[in-house]
């Protein structure tokens, strides 16, 4: 049995061939991006949020300080006292 055409269908030595590439047309412009006022909020807020985190809690310096004043005898007075006593109430909200 013999079998000449198969219809629509191309025969395998068609398919190797390939069309030639163009190269792209230059429009002639420059690249070019925007970015929203919402991009630009939430980097800043991603920013924010990185120097925090980066941020100790304690501030080793501040603390060295206050031990140096205590050393001293003559450094806590009532005026001392009164000051810190309203300090802590004020982040206790108790003023």
């Amino acid at each position: 049995m013999n079998i000449n055409s198969l219809g629509h269908v191309n025969s395998v030595t068609n398919q190797n061939k390939t069309n030639k590439v163009s190269k792209p047309v230059d429009a002639g412009g420059k690249d070019s991006i925007k970015i929203s006022s919402d991009a630009k909020a939430m980097a800043e807020v991603y920013n924010a949020s990185e120097t925090v985190k980066a941020t100790p809690d304690v501030r080793m310096d501040r603390i060295e300080e206050v031990i140096e004043k205590l050393k001293d005898p003559s450094y806590i007075d009532n005026t001392i006292i009164e000051s810190v006593a309203e300090s802590v109430m004020d982040v206790f909200g108790i003023s």
